[in-house]
């Protein structure tokens, strides 16, 4: 047996419990938990995160030495935060990163917050970003290419399928030296 209250909202069953309050409590719960994993546990695959972690490092002198890690963390500025998972190279001078050209998130806001960071294994770099354009970019994308066995002409399919399969040569180019 249900009753209502007069002048309340609240239903209460026959044994007086207050349901809606313990469900509001168990959404509440669960909204928290989805928060706190969200922020300690992400980037994970395609979903970014907002937490980059890792131990603030010196820049080294020579970047050579960071080229082993297949995947890196990357963190623009500005709000909100934004981690994500993404492959790299490297030269003697900093890191190079690169992405699509389908109007990605993280390079909106490596331009207009060029102050960020990137992490490598355990180590987190406080990182500047410079969007390279024009033909300056093809050596540093055979580079990235060349680490990423990535090829920098059309897939052998012939086709180019915008957001899926765009030859390299094409990319967007950011190159982040240490601030």
């Amino acid at each position: 047996m249900i009753v209502v209250v007069a002048g309340s909202r609240d239903f209460v069953n026959s044994s007086g419990t207050a349901k809606p309050k313990i469900a509001g409590a168990a959404v509440a719960v669960v909204l928290s938990v989805a928060i706190v994993l969200y922020v300690f546990m992400t980037p994970y695959n395609r979903i970014a995160g907002v937490r980059i972690g890792g131990v603030e490092t010196p820049a080294p002198t020579d970047w050579s030495m960071v080229n082993q890690v297949g995947i890196i963390q990357l963190k623009t500025g500005g709000f909100p935060p934004f981690v994500v998972n993404v492959v790299y190279s490297v030269t003697e001078h900093g890191v190079i990163t690169a992405t699509r050209p389908d109007g990605g998130f993280w390079a909106k806001q490596a331009r207009a917050n060029p102050d960020g960071w990137i992490r490598i294994g355990a180590a987190t770099y406080a990182m500047r970003a410079s969007e390279i354009l024009g033909d300056e970019r093809i050596p540093l994308l055979e580079a990235y290419g060349a680490k990423n066995n990535m090829s920098m002409s059309v897939p052998a399919s012939g086709g180019v399928i915008q957001g899926v399969a765009e030859p390299l040569s094409i990319w967007e180019v950011f190159f982040w030296t240490p601030r």
